[in-house]
């Protein structure tokens, strides 16, 4: 039996080819530009094209100048997508994420294996703006085939990084983490076990579980206020201001022709010379061991960045076929659609679409979108009309935005004023959308505010 799940735990572990295409596809354009740089000092077999004849540039080539006991992987040389039409347009100013890449460089102090790091990268490049973690810790699991305990594990690592309460998953979570070195404390006994009494002002019930006076109340409630709700907020884009778009769309002949914009990034191949060093019988076992690592590492980078381009292509594809009214021109409407609905319709899996869509921008007629801004779920209205989340949601970042901060609104409030707007939305629905938001309840709004 042990033999049999060993054999199974083998079968099942993400070769490195894989791994690299994983961490390839998650990178925006600005970062793998950034990636290819320091691959590219890194890596001797791998070169920058050249003009003269000394580059190999295709797998034909490297099968006739190296002899191996078994095939190197075949791979593709990058294709370099001429941007004519954009080159002189001016390009908005957007937040671009690099505060993750300081939190990659935190999980250096962890001794990670390398699945365990490919993961842990996995967890931060799925982070939102405000530091949450918007990846269910399952699929992670499913798409490195490891267990839910193991890639539990790793995330309980990441959230011991600076700032404290990154990679939370919900509002009570990221106010533990903050409060973990404080578990003796009232405070902490009221977000772990009484967090929607608390939320939902039951205080005298909370008083009377844990046998607390007003006065040790309202520390609690001081200290939970001093918590911050949002540990990523304002921490993106502090280096950088502009978004390069990933993908530009033009229309021609009533179609949309898909341009991955990557024409600025090197054009790689492997260097000719230590091809035909591993050729030689002159250098030694573990020279020539080296070399065919770099070698077999340089061909799957390059074949990476030529999949990220397909990968990219058919995601963005399916999505404009899905959100027609969109790409119309109505864009204030979004048909409910969800990753695995693109993943289904390309037979991909879902964290491979997680991957294309994360921190990935499009630059269209109408101005530049996040990838994952086309996803939504649905709710139905008394209509029987189906809408989506995002427009309610909307809606409702809006009222509290606006709403008067001494005084603000409660979730039945909240809910009274989007039954007005035609939007017959529960008290209990409102509370769920406004977490996922990442607002805090009214009383720590207010709280928070000063």
């Amino acid at each position: 039996m042990t033999t049999l799940k060993q054999k199974q735990s083998l079968r099942q572990s993400l070769s490195p080819q894989q791994v690299i295409e994983a961490n390839i596809l998650q990178l925006n354009i600005s970062i793998l530009e950034k990636k290819i740089l320091d691959e590219l000092e890194s890596n001797p077999l791998l070169e920058q094209s050249e003009t003269d004849d000394e580059s190999i540039s295709t797998a034909d080539d490297l099968e006739k100048e190296v002899e191996y006991d078994e095939d190197p992987d075949e791979y593709e040389p990058a294709n370099i997508y001429e941007n004519n039409n954009f080159q002189d347009r001016d390009i908005p100013v957007k937040a671009q994420v690099d505060f993750i890449e300081g939190l990659v460089q935190q999980l250096d102090a962890y001794k990670f294996k390398d699945w365990e790091r490919a993961i842990a990268e996995e967890i931060l490049w799925n982070l939102d703006e405000n530091g949450y973690l918007t990846i269910e810790p399952v699929l992670i699991a499913d798409r490195y085939e490891r267990t839910d305990d193991e890639v539990l594990s790793i995330l309980e690592k990441i959230q011991h990084l600076d700032p404290p309460g990154i990679a939370a998953r919900d509002l009570q979570e990221c106010l533990k983490i903050q409060l973990v070195d404080k578990q003796d404390t009232v405070s902490y006994q009221v977000v772990m076990n009484y967090f929607d009494d608390f939320a939902n002002h039951r205080y005298e019930k909370i008083k009377r579980k844990l046998n607390i006076d007003n006065a040790t109340l309202e520390d609690v409630i001081d200290e939970i206020a001093k918590l911050d709700p949002h540990p990523g907020k304002g921490k993106f884009g502090e280096e950088s201001e502009t978004v390069i778009p990933d993908l530009l769309l033009v229309q021609q002949d009533g179609q949309w022709k898909i341009i991955i914009n990557d024409s600025t990034l090197p054009e790689l191949n492997i260097s000719n010379e230590y091809v035909t060093m591993l050729d030689k019988n002159d250098i030694s076992t573990d020279t020539k061991k080296y070399l065919k690592e770099k070698f077999d590492l340089a061909s799957w980078f390059i074949q990476a960045i030529e999949q990220r381009r397909d990968t990219l292509s058919k995601v963005m594809r399916s999505i404009i076929e899905r959100q027609t009214r969109f790409f119309e021109g109505d864009t204030d409407v979004l048909i409910p659609m969800k990753l695995q609905d693109i993943a289904d319709e390309i037979k991909m899996d879902i964290s491979t679409i997680s991957r294309s869509t994360r921190e990935k921008y499009v630059d269209t007629p109408y101005g530049i979108f996040e990838l994952k801004s086309f996803f939504t779920d649905g709710y139905i209205i008394d209509s029987g009309e189906e809408v989506s989340t995002n427009t309610i949601k909307d809606l409702l970042k809006q009222l509290i935005d606006e709403e008067d901060k001494k005084i603000p609104l409660t979730d039945t409030n909240l809910a009274k004023k989007l039954n007005s707007k035609g939007y017959p939305v529960a008290r209990r629905t409102v509370a769920k959308y406004r977490e996922q938001l990442h607002f805090p309840v009214a009383r720590l709004r207010r709280k928070l505010a000063h």
